[in-house]
């Protein structure tokens, strides 16, 4: 669910390329419907794109290209180039689904394995869950909007990602009853590092944040014998928290 500030810079040759590419699928002519959209084609475009802006795993490109992002995207805001556009598209109740490079990027800094245990703090749309999910992790994510839990829950399923857990709940608790997790992803900016969700990390785990209150910046924590060290990452700007202190 976010909205990156340096990482939303749009590359003109690149996207004029996609541009027009989903312009055609999107066309119609002689007063006729529009026919369904092209949407491997439109995949594997935004792919191309978050491949040429630094994404080089190519377990998290090749998931790029086999998750339905389009099913994620609630109808009225499919149309071009909100599925496919490397930008956030708004989902409804003031949040959105996160641009695709960013979606790829934090994913690929967690060098996420199969069948490792993964919790996702801020399912939103559900994409984000769909990636981990394809990339072989058992995965567990909370969202505090029941909507969009419910949401989530309906898009997984239609895409073919119905082992996802999705827990509609308060974030900062992150959810304890199923800890520990080998993976924690936020998607959504506290303001301070939630202590909860550090402590159901694993011995050996790590997670991914925006942390800050206007500009953000994501930090990348790991637990090794039970001290927590963390490193600043790259500038970003997400939708807030909500709940913890602020409910």
């Amino acid at each position: 669910m976010s909205v990156t500030g340096k990482d939303i810079v749009r590359r003109p040759g690149r996207w004029a390329a996609l541009s027009a590419a989903a312009l055609a699928l999107w066309s119609c002519g002689n007063g006729e419907p529009p026919p369904e959209p092209d949407w491997a084609a439109a995949r594997s475009a935004m792919a191309d794109l978050v491949q040429a802006r630094g994404v080089e795993d190519p377990r998290v490109l090749a998931a790029m290209r086999t998750v339905p992002r389009h099913l994620f995207v609630p109808p009225e805001y499919r149309r071009f180039p909100g599925a496919y556009g490397d930008f956030p598209s708004p989902i409804g109740y003031g949040q959105t689904i996160s641009q695709p490079y960013i979606v790829a990027y934090m994913t690929g800094r967690m060098n996420i394995r199969p069948r490792e245990k993964v919790l996702e703090i801020g399912t939103g749309s559900g994409y984000q869950a769909a990636i981990l999910a394809e990339l072989g992790a058992e995965v567990y994510s909370v969202e505090i909007v029941p909507e969009l839990a419910e949401h989530a829950r309906r898009a997984l399923g239609s895409a073919g990602y119905g082992d996802v857990r999705v827990l509609t709940g308060d974030g900062y608790r992150g959810w304890p009853e199923q800890a520990p997790f080998d993976v924690v992803i936020v998607t959504c900016a506290p303001a301070e590092i939630p202590p909860a969700l550090v402590e159901q990390l694993a011995e050996g785990g790590r997670m991914i944040l925006p942390v800050g209150e206007g500009v953000q910046r994501l930090v990348v924590l790991r637990k090794r014998g039970g001290e927590v060290t963390g490193e600043a990452d790259i500038g970003v700007r997400f939708v807030p928290m909500v709940g913890g202190e602020t409910r």
